[in-house]
């Protein structure tokens, strides 16, 4: 499988100014997120329905402790 180009990365606006975060960016079936620290490093790949259900789950506070 050929790895995705990802061309528009971003970062929360609730980031702050530094650069200890992560990024985000999509293409159409795949959402790639790195390290912001890295930007040449690994990027984590997953599918559409998989991104969907996270952010839905973060939004929902699944994930607060």
């Amino acid at each position: 499988m050929a790895a995705t180009t990802y061309t528009n990365w971003r970062k929360s606006s609730r980031s702050g100014g530094d650069d200890n975060c992560v990024q985000v960016a999509t293409a159409p079936d795949t959402v790639g997120v790195r390290d912001s620290k890295k930007p040449h490093g690994a990027i984590l790949e997953f599918g559409r329905p998989a991104w969907e259900d996270f952010i839905a789950g973060a939004k929902a506070g699944e994930f607060d402790i």
